[in-house]
């Protein structure tokens, strides 16, 4: 258990995500990406995984990186998944761009504000669910 709380509540390398309000942030991706799926998150963290070969492997395959987003704080979801508020984990990373867009296979998490890098293993992920 103390390994979850570590990553959700303890400290790691600070990042910056995007600094546009969540109104602006709102506009930014609806106008660029008008038929993604789309979520806002602030307080996020991001999750550098240490896999085993077979994992690492399994992403390969998959063209994902050993990478995820827990955000504490979800301020909007364009698939209605998550409520204002709650926490989200996501699926391995896909593409990263402009240095606060997050993209798994299905949805482009934005990054809104100061988050923290922190590394563990997938087993801790795991327990977060």
């Amino acid at each position: 258990m103390s390994e979850i709380t570590t990553l959700l509540n303890g400290s790691g390398d600070v990042m910056r995500g995007s600094d546009m309000s969540n109104d602006e942030a709102m506009t930014y991706v609806r106008e660029r990406r008008n038929q993604e799926e789309f979520c806002l998150v602030r307080d996020w963290i991001w999750v550098d995984l240490e896999l085993t070969d077979a994992e690492r492997r399994g992403l390969d395959e998959t063209r994902r990186q050993p990478a995820l987003i827990y955000a504490h704080s979800v301020i909007f979801d364009t698939s209605r998944r998550w409520d204002v508020g709650d926490f989200v984990r996501t699926s391995p990373l896909y593409v990263f761009e402009k240095g606060f867009l997050f993209k798994t296979f299905n949805t482009t998490y934005v990054l809104l504000g100061e988050g923290r890098r922190k590394r563990v293993t997938l087993d801790v992920v795991g327990r977060i669910f």
